[in-house]
């Protein structure tokens, strides 16, 4: 049995699940609304203020989809109450980052500003010109837009000039030295 699969997913008061037919669940919370249609296999049972998982046997599929259909119930719940941000940081000499209107644009050494249009269920904030942080309630897009938004310019190993996550640790080289005689 799978242990993340068995712990039941608290819901916590001011939001509101709906299983519909087919798995499409619906989450309602104060930071907005999140759908997701998922595995048909699972079994899905709201008790009161919890949500439990169950599969139909024991095949190898199956198992591997319980975890996953509680950790995807259990992310959209915390992204309706608490919503998720990344945070990332840009370092170099004349890095820098705006907003101008719903765009992301980045000075980060190319012969032109890159420009990221903001999509649909994510903010993007500038708090200073080497700061960006990137919030919403879907896990899922916050997470792909920062990744997006790093591989404009990942940090290298010599300088760590790039983008990098805040909470990221660059390995730093040695660069050459010099001649031998």
């Amino acid at each position: 049995m799978s242990r993340i699969g068995r712990m039941p997913v608290a819901i916590p008061a001011g939001v509101e699940v709906t299983i519909a037919d087919g798995n499409l669940v619906t989450v309602k919370g104060p930071k907005g609304t999140l759908t997701q249609q998922l595995c048909p296999d699972m079994t899905l049972k709201q008790e009161g203020a919890e949500l439990h998982v169950s599969r139909s046997n024991d095949e190898k599929e199956n198992r591997a989809l319980h975890g996953l259909t509680r950790a995807l119930l259990h992310n959209m719940i915390v992204g309706v109450t608490e919503g998720y941000k990344k945070e990332l940081e840009i370092n170099g000499v004349g890095y820098r980052a705006a907003k101008e209107g719903n765009k992301l644009v980045l000075t980060i050494g190319y012969s032109h500003p890159v420009e990221m249009e903001e999509i649909p269920g994510i903010t993007i904030e500038v708090p200073s010109a080497n700061k960006v942080v990137i919030s919403g309630c879907d896990k899922q897009k916050v997470g792909q837009f920062a990744a997006e938004v790093r591989e404009k310019r990942p940090p290298e190993p010599y300088k760590g000039k790039g983008i990098k996550y805040t909470d990221e640790v660059v390995r730093r080289k040695v660069g050459k030295t010099g001649a031998k005689k």
